[in-house]
């Protein structure tokens, strides 16, 4: 019988040997230092040979339990060695059926009929809120509970649309596993009445000029990555939606331009949209330039570089801020347009246009086809002198503390 001391100092000679324990296990000690776990057994009446694994990843104690294992089989009529080739072809089949591998292949083939920003969203969410969890796990063994956690998690934040949306992404790829012959339910669809419920009404927001100030000067505050803050601001001041802020790409941004040209795969009215960009929307454009300016995306995610900037990433600096419930991003528009037209009631129409909004009968269509480039810029000019009167200069921005 073997023990741990002679193991550790156990030396290479000119020829290969053996070093027996019992029960047919032993060490295989080559000229190079090789040191393997073997057992010698007899199955059909043939003597055959089983490695276990190489010294000192597999120790003592874990070789003769290999070995005690092998033996169960052979007390049952089988070969250990096919056993354990069965088990490694078992394994190859359970990692090529991973919720990951299959989800990553149901996104390959959906992508061609999605917009690039879509795609991103999709598969950002999954690797975000699903792969750590249940990536690695074999899609056929999931349950329902286990999907439940991951959604509970996302309504936590609290994110309850973006939880219905990964749960609608779930379950698509539980339906491709199926279609596909590697699960046989969807448990992504059965825990949908069991998920927190969604209260769609208007988004919250400030309204009041000097509240909204301090809106923004509160959550300019606080300390984060500069770029959030920076995007922040362009998102206050172009009052775009925050989708067509996160995806925005510097081919849409030149230098030195004061217009901001959103193309309609982008927009939510798949129209081609034109923000005017007032000077100090302008001084936004070039401060995030010199940080992000190198890659095609202006608001990066800051661990993906990839992928645009995470959909929570400005709600969660509001609500540090203490706007929860209160103001959100997708608020600045509702900002704008009261403060708007309240101070310049005969621009409605020009206003609306600036919104992107869907236009409305005959009337709203003609003004939508008239650019109104000269007063939307005006506009668009006034609100940032409004928005920003006693704020701080972009250089507080880039300076202020990070967290």
């Amino acid at each position: 019988m073997l023990t741990d001391l002679q193991l550790r100092r156990v030396k290479p000679g000119a020829r290969a040997f053996r070093l027996v324990d019992s029960g047919g296990l032993h060490l295989f000690v080559t000229p190079a230092g090789g040191r393997l776990w073997r057992m010698r057994y007899h199955y059909a009446g043939r003597e055959k040979l089983l490695s276990i694994g190489p010294y000192p990843a597999v120790g003592l104690v874990e070789a003769r339990e290999a070995r005690e294992a092998a033996r169960v089989h052979l007390r049952a009529g089988r070969d250990p060695g096919q056993q354990r080739a069965l088990a490694r072809a078992a394994a190859v089949v359970s990692a090529a059926t991973t919720f990951e591998v299959v989800a990553r292949e149901w996104h390959g083939l959906q992508r061609a009929r999605w917009s690039v920003r879509h795609a991103g969203d999709v598969l950002g969410s999954l690797e975000d809120a699903v792969f750590p969890v249940l990536g690695g796990l074999p899609i056929a063994e999931i349950t329902e509970p286990m999907v439940l956690r991951v959604l509970r998690a996302i309504e936590a934040r609290p994110a309850i649309e973006t939880a219905r949306r990964v749960r609608q992404r779930m379950s698509a790829v539980f339906v491709f596993a199926i279609a596909s012959g590697r699960a046989s339910a969807d448990p992504a669809a059965v825990v949908a009445g069991a998920m927190a419920p969604l209260i769609r009404g208007r988004q919250p927001a400030v309204v009041d000029l000097a509240e909204a100030r301090q809106v923004l000067r509160a959550a300019e505050a606080i300390p984060a990555h500069p770029v959030t803050r920076l995007a922040l601001r362009l998102l206050a001041l172009t009052v775009v939606r925050p989708g067509e802020l996160r995806g925005a790409q510097w081919e849409e941004l030149p230098p030195a331009g004061d217009l901001w040209r959103v193309p309609a795969v982008r927009m939510k009215m798949k129209r081609d949209h034109v923000a005017p960009l007032s000077r100090q929307a302008r001084e936004v454009v070039e401060a995030v330039r010199g940080i992000t300016g190198r890659g095609p995306l202006v608001f990066p995610s800051t661990r993906h570089a990839h992928r645009p900037m995470s959909e929570n990433a400005l709600g969660y600096l509001l609500n540090r801020a203490g706007y929860h419930h209160r103001h959100v991003p997708h608020g600045w528009r509702a900002t704008f347009s009261t403060v708007m037209n309240d101070r310049f009631p005969r621009d409605r129409a020009v206003i609306d246009l600036m919104l992107a909004h869907a236009p409305v009968g005959k009337v709203e269509a003609a003004y939508n086809r008239a650019e109104h480039a000269a007063r939307r810029a005006e506009l668009a000019q006034a609100w940032a002198d409004l928005l920003l009167d006693g704020l701080e200069p972009i250089g507080a921005l880039l300076a202020a503390p990070r967290r």
